[in-house]
């Protein structure tokens, strides 16, 4: 695939509620994960496809998403894209409602996610 094809196939896959399909479709054995913070538990940095799809259960299991929006791809050739994610929802053990926003900057070698990294907006408060 293409650097658009890729980016193309990840953004509707995410607008449409499919992450996990493009995790395997998509993703590098050996992508490389990187957040803004750390993620309880499991640090800043993830290694291999089996760890992000770990952590997907993890966010899966621990908050619902209630609204949001995805913005882009926005390429930079030749290997790389961003997304922007926006998103509402709460956490399921109880909590205040959030929203929170984020670009990603996806990097794409032989037709594969190898890498994403996130960064957070500042939270204020």
């Amino acid at each position: 695939m293409t650097l658009a094809e890729v980016a193309e196939a990840l953004v509707k896959g995410c607008r449409e509620g499919r992450e996990r399909e493009g995790l395997k479709a998509l993703y590098a054995p050996d992508a490389v994960s990187v957040e803004a913070e750390a993620t309880p538990g499991a640090g800043r940095e993830t290694a291999g496809l089996v760890g992000i799809e770990g952590k997907h259960d993890w966010w899966d299991a621990n908050f619902e998403v209630t609204g949001g929006e995805v913005s882009g791809p926005y390429l930079h050739a030749p290997d790389r894209f961003a997304v922007i994610f926006s998103m509402q929802g709460r956490p399921k053990a109880g909590g205040e409602p959030f929203s929170m926003q984020e670009v990603a900057l996806y990097t794409v070698s032989g037709g594969r996610i190898v890498r994403e990294e996130f960064f957070a907006a500042p939270r204020s408060g």
